[in-house]
């Protein structure tokens, strides 16, 4: 599967814990990443600054869902359930 134009949904709704360059405490689950610009397209893609967490994604229907809303409420079912005990 390719990812979606103009989806974004894995650089919001997933937690990155590792920094990110402009994010050096990484990015909460439900935030936008720094790079997703306005048109829902990371501004590192194809980039050596591209963290190896966002390189690994791999776009999935089982993940991504049938639209931009599916993939936002996947990706958040996962995160939770994903989530580290406190």
């Amino acid at each position: 599967m390719q990812c979606r134009e103009g989806c974004g949904a894995c650089c919001i709704a997933p937690s990155i814990r590792a920094a990110l360059p402009g994010m050096p405490y990484g990015k909460p689950a439900g935030v936008c990443c720094a790079h997703l610009d306005q048109h829902f397209r990371c501004r590192l893609f194809g980039s050596s600054q591209r963290p190896d967490v966002c390189a690994r994604f791999e776009a999935d229907p089982q993940v991504c869902g049938q639209n931009r809303e599916q993939a936002l409420e996947l990706i958040t079912v996962l995160e939770l359930a994903t989530e580290p005990e406190p």
